[in-house]
């Protein structure tokens, strides 16, 4: 299995003519180095799913995991029939639990590279390939979707207010207390590199929305470096999202998490989310 080696800056001495950069090469399948798999927590995602698949750009994962997490539609059928590989959960383990499901089988598929997107086409897949050449390059460890690249276009895009003034908030605070330079901390668009997922015991977090807090939390917590793309997003009927109660309880579990992150750092209270693997 192919080994993602951190970022190295060595400047190149070698003397090359400017056609090296812009002459076309001949048509030939490109060769890639590390085994890319997207894998795509489903729920009820039946009119999505095409949508989602037919913007990702031919040839940019190598494989296609979704795991159905109790869905009372033709998810998993439609999914079948459209080659991917589908795991079903019999009863709805929620959002992070569907998650669990999706890393431990990517891992046991042997990916270098696991795209996490959701098939209810709210993040735009066609940026699949860029998140990705972050993690090739060495630059990064965790590659985020940004939905906010300026306030005029993530309403214009349909996110609720309420939800933008508290991702607002929720991201300044945690950038600021996890050192970080995020533009949007609750993305369900990423990217991780295999030794993430292998080093950080997401098993022992929540199998709700707070998994994703958890998850990003930890890494930072292990010094992998996190970065971010802007991805376009769409709110509609169809797109999965969780109601102001529940928006509410997430955003107080997160300041949890972050206050969990201190405490641990300090010596004071020490968690086992983040004892590694």
């Amino acid at each position: 299995m192919s080994v993602i080696q951190a970022l190295q800056l060595k400047p190149p001495a070698e003397f090359f003519h400017v056609e090296r950069i812009t002459k076309t090469l001949p048509e030939r399948p490109p060769h890639r180095p590390h085994r890319i798999i997207a894998v795509m927590p489903a729920y009820n995602a039946e009119r999505t799913l095409a949508s989602t698949l037919a913007d990702m750009p031919p040839g940019c994962v190598d494989e296609i995991i979704l795991v159905d997490d109790g869905s009372q539609d033709r998810t998993v059928e439609l999914a079948r029939e459209m080659g991917l590989t589908v795991l079903v959960h019999p009863h709805n383990r929620g959002y992070g639990g569907n998650q669990k499901t999706c890393y431990r089988e990517a891992l046991a598929r042997g990916a270098d590279i696991v795209v996490m997107i959701h098939p209810d086409y709210q993040y735009d897949s066609r940026v699949v390939p860029h998140a990705v050449g972050f993690i090739e390059m060495g630059i990064c460890d965790v590659v985020l979707g940004n939905r906010i690249r300026s306030r005029q276009e993530a309403l214009a895009g349909g996110m609720p207010l309420y939800k933008y003034i508290s991702n607002r908030f929720l991201t300044g605070v945690e950038n600021f207390a996890l050192g970080q330079n995020l533009g949007d901390f609750h993305s369900g668009f990423r990217v991780y590199r295999r030794a993430v997922l292998e080093r950080i015991p997401f098993e022992k977090n929540s199998d709700d929305f707070v998994f994703d807090t958890q998850f990003l939390v930890q890494a930072v917590r292990f010094g992998f470096r996190l970065g971010d793309i802007p991805v376009p997003v769409r709110y509609f009927d169809e797109a999965s999202t969780i109601n102001f109660r529940r928006s509410l309880k997430y955003g107080f579990c997160t300041l949890g998490m972050v206050g969990q992150y201190w405490l641990d750092r300090l010596g004071i209270c020490r968690c086992p989310l983040f004892v590694p693997k």
